[in-house]
């Protein structure tokens, strides 16, 4: 039975086309379930391994103190090593379908304070990329953008009269969103540099110095640069200005539909998530203030 473990390794590579780190993750984890087979009383045939059997591993993973996450890979490798034996013959029952792992706890985003979001936004606008880096930094903290969707950005999605951005989203949905009279007035700025950089028939929203629409990877390197320059103690990425968004208009609307609406999230559940964070900063207060909290020094 242990010559079907390199069969399946290669037909994950070359039927599924799995990449090599998934593979090799699979790999690992089923040379762990083969060992635990191979020490058991009974011989552990891998072929009579039954339910009964793939919850007590489960349940063994889960004590070995896997994450939620590692237990459901090693799951998932397992129902897919005994779906290609039923298929080639060497088994007749799937044991871990339906063997189902904990739930792994959701990290929650990181986030910058108010007061580090004002001091990152006050950027130098010394030179036309500093006038530029200014405007994405402000729209995205105002506006609540995708890097994806920023990047995206043609003149046209911009209406100066009406304070409002197009943006066009995951599942080529668009929404409008409202922009703030900071962001508005870093993009007006930015617009009168723009018109000396662009090139010819160029209709980004935000291009490079040689004129061309401007990349993602530009985007996170040049507010890596603005976070070191202002002196923050974190790395600063586009989504953390769009969670950092996201959690201060909790914090001060308590309106979890209208987040919802602006980060353009299909289902509810997925903006709850700053509930949690909103949950946090209302505990700091309390530990921080409350006469009952606050610990003896």
């Amino acid at each position: 039975m242990a010559v079907s473990v390199p069969e399946f390794l290669s037909h994950l590579r070359t039927e599924r086309r799995l990449s090599p780190h998934t593979v090799s993750a699979y790999a690992r984890d089923l040379a762990a379930f083969q060992s635990y087979c191979e020490a058991q009383a009974d011989g552990g045939s891998i072929a009579q391994f039954d339910s009964r059997g793939a919850r007590v591993y489960a349940a063994r993973l889960h004590r070995r103190g896997l994450s939620g996450r590692s237990v459901q890979r090693n799951l998932s490798a397992l129902r897919s090593f005994y779906r290609f034996l039923m298929r080639e013959g060497a088994a007749r029952t799937n044991p871990f379908e339906g063997i189902r792992a904990p739930k792994a706890p959701r990290a929650l985003p990181r986030t910058l304070s108010t007061d580090q979001a004002e001091q990152l936004v006050a950027a130098e606008q010394r030179s036309p990329l500093a006038v530029r880096d200014k405007a994405i930094m402000e729209l995205f903290y105002s506006s609540g953008l995708r890097l994806s969707e920023l990047v995206g950005l043609d003149v046209a999605d911009f209406s100066a009269e009406d304070s409002l951005v197009r943006v066009l989203g995951k599942g080529n949905k668009t929404r409008i969103l409202p922009v703030g009279r900071h962001a508005k007035a870093a993009l007006a700025a930015w617009l009168s540099e723009r018109a000396e950089l662009v090139a010819v028939g160029e209709t980004a929203l935000f291009v490079s110095r040689h004129g061309s629409r401007l990349s993602a990877r530009s985007v996170q390197q040049r507010l890596r640069y603005w976070a070191r320059k202002h002196g923050l103690p974190v790395s600063v990425h586009p989504h953390m200005l769009r969670h950092s968004f996201a959690s201060h208009l909790l914090e001060s609307s308590s309106d979890l539909r209208a987040v919802q609406e602006l980060l353009g999230h299909a289902n509810i559940s997925t903006t709850q998530i700053y509930t949690h964070l909103d949950f946090q900063h209302l505990a700091g207060v309390y530990d921080k203030t409350h006469p009952r909290a606050r610990k003896k020094r």
